[in-house]
């Protein structure tokens, strides 16, 4: 009987680990995809409204994706603090709080490192160009990520289960 409860938790826990590399491989896409909505706002912010950036950075938070959310809102956290930072110091604050929490890579990383560089140094038109530039990135890599999220998610459930099988198998 305790070998039987071993033998269940083994499957079990290598099977969970194979989903959650796959929840990886499947958030990742819907990441890239709600923070290309998020830059979209900002621009609409930017072009449009003529907004400030921190106070574009707060109504891009109040109308985008919650994941999203947390790195405008930070951003628009530390540039209302009065510290004296820049547009690109608060921005790579908020990546560096925002990061970790997500299922992106680093070239998604990159792609948002080189658009803070760019926030609050130009002109509008200089900005709005930065900011097209970084939605076409991101839209590369959302398909990038939905074709490896296509290989992979399947890949990754099975492979999880099956690996605890093989566990077990193998210790039995």
């Amino acid at each position: 009987m305790l070998k039987l409860v071993g033998a269940v938790m083994v499957v079990a826990a290598s099977g969970l680990s194979g989903l959650a590399v796959a929840g990886n491989y499947s958030r990742r896409p819907k990441e890239l995809r709600s923070l290309r909505s998020a830059l979209q706002i900002l621009e609409t912010e930017v072009a449009y409204s003529a907004t400030c950036l921190p106070e574009a950075f707060q109504q891009v938070s109040g109308r985008c994706d919650k994941n999203s959310a947390l790195l405008f809102s930070g951003a628009a956290a530390e540039l209302s603090s009065r510290s004296g930072i820049t547009a690109a110091e608060a921005w790579e604050k908020a990546l560096e709080k925002y990061y970790p929490g997500t299922a992106l890579k680093s070239g998604d990383l990159s792609i948002l490192h080189n658009l803070g560089g760019s926030l609050g140094i130009s002109d509008r038109e200089d900005q709005i160009k930065h900011l097209r530039l970084a939605m076409e990135q991101i839209n590369t890599e959302t398909t990038s990520a939905e074709e490896e999220a296509a290989r992979n998610v399947k890949l990754w459930s099975y492979l999880g289960f099956l690996g605890g099988l093989l566990i077990v198998l193998l210790l039995y």
